[in-house]
């Protein structure tokens, strides 16, 4: 979330698009319904489905899944040939001045660069801005340039024609137009909008492109860095933002540096390469400290061991041969049989990722499997025939399976960070049962007797493993407290200030933030922009003041959010250009008193940078400014374009008729013998979506007695329009068949689902739940993801949950 939780009760209009809010995340949905108590705000929701977020919207229109950017990309165009966008904030505060390289181009649904047999854009050398002698963009402060971003963003979206729209998602004209009209209200300076999402924009094969241009709207209206606005992702578990945070992706480190190519050998390089120098004068492109967070990250990491002279063990990390191994490239290995052993650890792979039988043939083709888990889950128990619903050839699986029970997160102390940044320390309930260890122990025993190994016998490269640096007070299992510190980082010799020489930290002492990184290796810090969270002063996390004197909701008193306790990112854009906020009386955060940056917020800016300076609030990238052109960021191209789901009910791209390179995302990546596997609409003519409901959490409540009696049966969701056609009563056992597999489930016929027209076809939905399986005390059922399609987004590899194709028949006799 670029802003929390609590901030959403500063919002005048909620917009909840790709999520369902009120189900999914309902603690948090309060703070939705306080903005419309006391802030009077309104809410619209878009969506398939008439959703119980729906059910208390001021106003509700439907959309077929998938077509979220169509949707989006019209309203970027409405909103500029009406003129509702923010103008001063856009001229400011985006790159759409910047003139963009003479070579670029787009074409039938393709960017310039393409090559269709790699299904990549390899040279994305024209995808940039123009730059001067200077080394500078180039910029036209007047939006009159044929090759600024402002025009090429409008002659994009110029397409996106309300009939256009309409026609691709399904939602009727005059809904779409009301719900476009209500939104673009917002780009008053005094008005703001908050657009809440979650997985039903994450989980699509253009699902960082959906994201991008809900942004691209927020920068449009100017609701970036206000209260009450942002783009807000909702996360689906406590501590998925943490996961993130602390590099738990193959390609990342903590802090969200990357790991380095197979290419980038040279340590030099690779900092320069990611410590990006401004593109305007005068500005600041606060990535320049990248090397200050990697060294610091290096010598919490290995200690004396990281050195100048070796580079702070630059060699000793591992170099990447392909961009990523994420769950679909690793699976995909797996079932090709080149991994041997593989670690799940805290989460549940046949059920969670797409293919049921090919994740099930993948592990079954593993020498040995180690789950860690407080519970029982179906893939620790992948090999065990449990009839219809997991129908395995046993004595075909020559898997090993170790089963590691663990703590859960209320057996032991520690922090979570929620979806809105903020880091809050928890204590321990109760003791875990049974034989039940702490990760954290797991993890260190396992250390220990690897580095034991390669001491006495040595190995291809035992630097790394003998190199660590492992100086807690129990090695056996460090506490979540000393893990917390090394997280946030400390002073390894005397930092002092160099122009006024005063002391700022002794050697030993705990950092007060990352301010204070150096790359001479005199600081250390396992996460950087954890920093700040476990000082001097002690355990920020643990704080617990909910004192809001402005009434702001900001709580700065109340745990710690990343970075620096900041509660709302890009702040400095809620003030205009002299530093006064757009609006003094409601939406103050943060402003210029004539010396220096304050407010209600922490702000996101250096403090004593005058207005008149010239410096631009988004200091991460080298513009100063957020990009309405992602410059060679995006797989798909700089400006999100519509491609169908790769299962599409209606067979084409209604943009791109004449390009079949164009129907589906092309920069996607597609295994081999996946692209078989994907399924037709004259087999399987309904489009499907997968959901979440709120007495289920994940996998885990099917453990749980009472959870399983308050939602005891597995069902899927139909409309009664396709319920009449195919002669399905409420009650009745279906069978929902995608061309990956089946699943057998009762039949709960709405009107919830509505059939929408599209290109001249009737589309129906129909709605899956996820949650039940066949491990559990719940009602045994089907893994949801037995239908679900090997395919994922183009940039961030999540797998395409949201949108693909079933059919849908009624099982004769009510058989189970």
């Amino acid at each position: 979330m670029t802003n929390h939780w609590t901030d959403i009760k500063n919002a005048d209009l909620v917009l909840i698009m790709g999520g369902n809010a009120a189900e999914a995340h309902p603690c948090g949905f309060k703070w939705v319904t306080e903005a419309k108590a006391h802030n009077k705000a309104r809410l619209l929701v878009v969506d398939p489905r008439f959703t119980r977020s729906a059910s208390v919207a001021d106003y509700y229109a439907p959309i077929r899944t998938g077509t979220d950017i169509a949707f989006l990309g019209g309203l970027i165009s409405y909103l500029i040939e009406n003129g509702k966008y923010q103008k001063e904030y856009v001229e400011h505060y985006t790159d759409a001045a910047f003139i963009v390289k003479e070579g670029f181009g787009f074409e039938d649904g393709l960017f310039n660069g393409y090559d269709a047999e790699k299904r990549t854009y390899p040279d994305k050398s024209s995808w940039g801005y123009e730059l001067g002698e200077d080394g500078f963009a180039k910029v036209d402060p007047t939006l009159q340039h044929p090759r600024c971003v402002f025009n090429l963003m409008k002659q994009h979206y110029s397409r996106y024609t309300p009939d256009v729209v309409s026609n691709i998602c399904g939602t009727p004209k005059d809904m779409m137009l009301k719900v476009w009209a209500e939104i673009a209200e917002t780009s008053a300076p005094g008005k703001v909008m908050t657009i809440m999402y979650a997985l039903g924009w994450t989980q699509h094969s253009v699902g960082a492109q959906m994201i991008r241009t809900g942004a691209m709207v927020q920068l449009l209206l100017g609701n970036i860095g206000m209260p009450g606005g942002g783009m807000n992702a909702l996360r689906g578990h406590s501590n998925i933002q943490g996961l993130t945070d602390l590099g738990l992706l193959s390609n990342s480190l903590p802090g969200y540096l990357t790991l380095a190519m197979d290419a980038e050998q040279d340590y030099p390089a690779y900092i320069a390469k990611r410590a990006s120098k401004p593109l305007r004068p005068g500005q600041l492109s606060y990535w320049q400290n990248y090397g200050k967070f990697h060294v610091s990250l290096m010598k919490a990491w290995f200690g004396k061991a990281a050195t100048a002279e070796n580079n702070w063990c630059y060699d000793w990390l591992p170099k990447l041969d392909v961009p990523g191994y994420d769950v679909l490239r690793y699976f995909d290995l797996m079932y090709q049989g080149k991994v041997n052993g593989y670690f799940c650890q805290g989460f549940n792979p046949i059920a969670s990722f797409p293919n049921k039988a090919k994740v099930g043939g993948a592990l079954a083709k593993l020498k040995w499997l180690v789950v860690m888990d407080p519970l029982a889950t179906e893939t620790s128990e992948f090999w065990r025939n449990a009839g219809d619903f997991n129908n395995v050839d046993t004595k075909a699986i020559q898997t090993t399976v170790f089963r590691l029970p663990v703590t859960c997160f209320a057996e032991e102390d520690g922090s979570i960070v929620n979806s809105g940044r903020w880091l809050q320390w928890h204590w321990k309930g109760a003791q875990p049962p049974g034989e039940a260890r702490t990760d954290i122990a797991i993890m260190s025993g396992l250390y220990h007797r690897l580095r034991a190994m390669y001491a006495k016998d040595g190995g291809k490269f035992p630097d790394p493993i003998l190199g660590l640096d492992w100086s807690y007070k129990v090695p056996d299992e460090p506490s979540p407290e000393e893990l917390a510190m090394e997280y946030n980082g400390k002073a390894l010799a005397d930092l002092v200030d160099p122009k006024t020489n005063l002391l700022l930290a002794k050697a030993g002492e705990q950092l007060p933030g990352f301010a204070l990184l150096r790359d001479d290796g005199s600081t250390a810090s396992g996460c950087w922009i954890f920093s700040g969270s476990w000082t001097q002063l002690g355990n920020q996390m643990a704080r617990r003041d909910n004192s809001d004197p402005y009434a702001m909701g900001q709580t700065l008193g109340w745990a710690w959010a990343w970075p620096a306790n900041r509660r709302i990112l890009y702040n400095r854009a809620s003030a205009d250009v002299s530093g006064k906020p757009w609006d003094p009386e409601k939406k103050r955060l943060v402003w210029w008193n004539g010396k220096a940056w304050g407010g209600t917020d922490v702000p996101d800016y250096k403090p004593d940078v005058p207005p008149e300076a010239g410096m631009n609030p988004f200091i991460m990238n080298p513009e100063g400014v957020a990009r309405f052109f992602a410059v060679d960021k995006m797989a798909e191209g700089p400006f999100p374009e519509h491609y169908e789901p790769f299962e599409t009910p209606i067979g084409i791209n209604p943009l791109h008729k004449d390009n079949p390179k164009a129907t589906s995302n092309p920069a996607a990546r597609v295994f081999k013998n996946d692209m078989e596997l994907f399924g037709t609409a004259k087999e399987f003519p309904y489009a499907a979506t997968t959901y979440r409901l709120t007495e289920h959490f994940h996998f885990w409540t099917k453990h749980c007695r009472l959870n399983a009696i308050t939602q005891p049966e597995q069902f899927v969701e139909i409309g009664e329009v396709l319920a009449k056609e195919l002669g399905i009563v409420a009650g009745d056992r279906v069978k929902v068949s995608s061309n990956r597999g089946y699943i057998k489930a009762v039949a709960v016929v709405t009107k919830r689902i509505r059939p929408l027209q599209v290109n001249g076809q009737t589309v129906h939905h129909v709605g899956i739940p996820l949650h039940w399986g066949f491990s559990g005390v719940a009602r045994n059922g089907y893994l949801t993801n037995t239908l679900t399609p090997f395919v994922g987004d183009g940039n961030t590899q999540t797998p395409e949950f949201k949108s693909f194709l079933v059919n849908v028949e009624k099982i004769a006799g009510g058989e189970a």
